[in-house]
């Protein structure tokens, strides 16, 4: 079976990527990845707000002890916090160990860091560039145009500045996810990643904190992703890749019925392991040769709403449809 997909102006051997996590840090496990079958890796974000932090604790951890000593004014030399430099030689060692694409993935606390750390990272020989717009607003003051704005504005300003592609990660809590989509492919997005599996905070009632747990992707966590691969296939010209809870062959199959050019896998790899990517392909194949489809092109988008005779099913009618179906829900989950 053919598998090969073009995503991002990129030729993928299939429509298999691994997802930026701890899973593609390490050359070891990243070239395990690829032995497994996968076709492109996203290497781990690089946060900001993290390099922040962590100079910050290290200016901290090496002043603590500043004029405790009668004898001497500081313990330690003028150390400075290594910034992006340790995140960039890890992820350069990564590129040059592989033979399939790298990625790299970018989330920036202040609007004007993007540029420099895009051009950092296209130093390293990456093939392609995702801006992981990661935020939750907590300023009720600040209106939803500013912050599309503003990240439309971002997006411009790293197509100027490095000569690889640039896709964008999003979150589904946009006012209108499709008008956004639209502008970001207007101002020359080379594809989206949707969604965003957003790290939410849980609440200990035992010790009255917050508690960040790390929670993997369930089975049914893809049905957004699906639904808006439905909707924007065909609609923009950058590539299409869905993400959170694609765990199976079955999943991908969907994805790609809807419209997806690529997935990302994670949640699947950290459940099941490395050799979870080739189950998945294994199924794919399996799959296609049953209905007789010899390339991923014969049925790519085939249930997409602008390829369905009745494309109100991406609408409300599944809703209203639902709704009618109560004496066959009831028959089927009876109510002891």
């Amino acid at each position: 079976m053919d598998l090969s997909i073009n995503y991002l102006g990129l030729s993928l051997k299939n429509p298999i990527i691994v997802g930026a996590s701890n899973l593609t840090t390490d050359v070891k496990k990243a070239l395990e990845i690829q032995q497994a079958g996968a076709s492109a890796i996203i290497y781990k974000s690089l946060f900001e707000e993290q390099l922040n932090l962590e100079a910050a604790e290290m200016d901290d951890d090496m002043h603590e002890y500043d004029d405790r000593n009668a004898e001497m004014i500081n313990l330690f030399p003028d150390i400075k916090h290594s910034g992006p430099k340790a995140h960039l030689m890890a992820l350069k060692e990564v590129k040059d160990a592989l033979s399939i694409p790298v990625i790299a993935s970018l989330n920036c606390l202040y609007k004007e860091s993007w540029d420099d750390y895009a051009v950092y990272l296209a130093e390293t020989g990456i093939d392609a560039l995702e801006l992981n717009f990661y935020s939750t607003v907590s300023n009720a003051e600040i209106a939803p145009n500013i912050i599309e704005n503003e990240q439309v504005d971002i997006l411009k300003r790293v197509i100027a500045k490095v000569n690889i592609p640039v896709s964008v990660k999003l979150s589904p809590y946009y006012t209108n996810p499709l008008s956004f989509v639209k502008k970001l492919d207007s101002a020359g997005a080379s594809g989206f990643v949707l969604f965003n599996r957003l790290f939410q905070p849980d609440v200990n009632i035992i010790t009255e904190t917050l508690e960040m747990p790390y929670n993997l992707s369930n089975k049914g966590d893809n049905r957004l992703a699906l639904r808006y691969m439905g909707l924007l296939s065909g609609q923009v010209k950058g590539s299409l890749c869905a993400n959170t809870g694609f765990l199976s062959g079955k999943d991908v199959i969907s994805a790609l019925l809807a419209g997806a050019d690529a997935v990302q896998v994670v949640s699947a790899i950290y459940k099941s392991g490395v050799n979870e990517i080739s189950s998945i392909l294994n199924e794919m194949e399996q799959w296609m040769e049953k209905k007789g489809y010899n390339s991923i092109e014969d049925f790519k988008g085939k249930i997409s709403r602008i390829n369905l005779k009745e494309p109100h099913v991406y609408t409300r009618a599944q809703y209203v449809d639902f709704l009618m179906k109560t004496k066959e829900l009831r028959e089927k989950y009876p109510v002891n």
